[in-house]
């Protein structure tokens, strides 16, 4: 058991460091429409992820490829206006109050949340899972919602954790219910992102969308983490919401591919089927 523990913490530490960069959507040189300053501002907020709330400008830089000299002026400016606050001490910035209160804000539109909390906890003490609640962001599903299970050994998941779209269960259930044009364009993206990967990522999100109608769940085996299982349901909130998914996933050892699907599978598909219920959305 002691070695699962090790694992188990060295799993969910590279996890953390293997959240993707904030990635610029593909705007093409005419948009005149397209500010590239406030695009770079984003850029710098995004970076604080969770796990991340200490960042330097030359940290911030790396995160984002830019100049440190230009992420030095964008900080002074979100320093200013309140979205970062400077830590002397460290010489470093976090999170202001600006930033609590826009995501607040925003959170607090989800009613989503408030009616797949209880269905999610319960999912996730029957099964000893970790169960979170996604909204896109860029090629990212972030976490609005995390529930635990019991068990001594689960994921390390939080709300505001990111999960890429190409590799992760939840990821690519956002992706097989989203729009085809939408879904084609995320591809494109993805595939500028990373070059020589793509043959892979690519055959990996067509896989998991082929076979989304039959399955009702998008899968992931080891693809985005190799020790982490993890299963997903797309869904529709409406209400002009796009489209969210919650996953099913717990390290590789403790629940199998089998498990995952045949015992948990109808029970995540029955959440997705009353959260569109509740929310007035008639699931086919």
């Amino acid at each position: 058991m002691a070695t699962r523990a090790s694992d188990t913490t060295r799993m969910t530490e590279t996890a953390a460091s293997a959240q993707p960069k904030p990635v610029r959507p593909r705007v093409g040189k005419q948009d005149r429409h397209f500010v590239t300053a406030l695009s770079r501002g984003l850029d710098v907020l995004s970076c604080f992820r969770s796990g991340s709330r200490l960042l330097g400008n030359q940290d911030i830089a790396e995160r984002c490829s830019l100049p440190k000299s230009t992420v030095s002026r964008l900080t002074y400016t979100l320093t200013k206006l309140g979205y970062l606050h400077y830590v002397r001490e460290s010489g470093k910035y976090r999170l202001g109050t600006a930033t609590l209160a826009l995501g607040s804000a925003v959170l607090g539109r989800f009613d989503v949340r408030d009616l797949a909390r209880p269905l999610m906890q319960e999912l996730a003490d029957a099964t000893g899972t970790s169960v979170a609640l996604g909204a896109r962001q860029r090629l990212s599903m972030v976490c609005i919602e995390v529930c635990k299970g019991n068990a001594v050994l689960s994921l390390n998941m939080d709300v505001g954790m990111r999960l890429p779209l190409a590799t992760s269960a939840i990821g690519r259930a956002y992706l097989a219910v989203t729009h085809e044009a939408e879904r084609a364009d995320l591809m494109e993206q993805i595939k500028e992102l990373d070059h020589v990967a793509w043959p892979t990522l690519k055959q990996g999100i067509e896989k998991a969308v082929q076979q989304y109608p039959e399955l009702g769940v998008c899968t992931s085996f080891g693809e985005w983490q190799p020790d982490v299982n993890g299963i997903a349901v797309g869904f529709r909130p409406g209400n002009g919401l796009p489209p969210m998914a919650i996953n099913c996933g717990a390290p590789a050892f403790k629940v199998s591919a089998d498990y995952l699907l045949n015992d948990v599978r109808p029970k995540l598909i029955e959440i997705a089927r009353k959260i569109e219920e509740g929310l007035g959305q008639a699931r086919p």
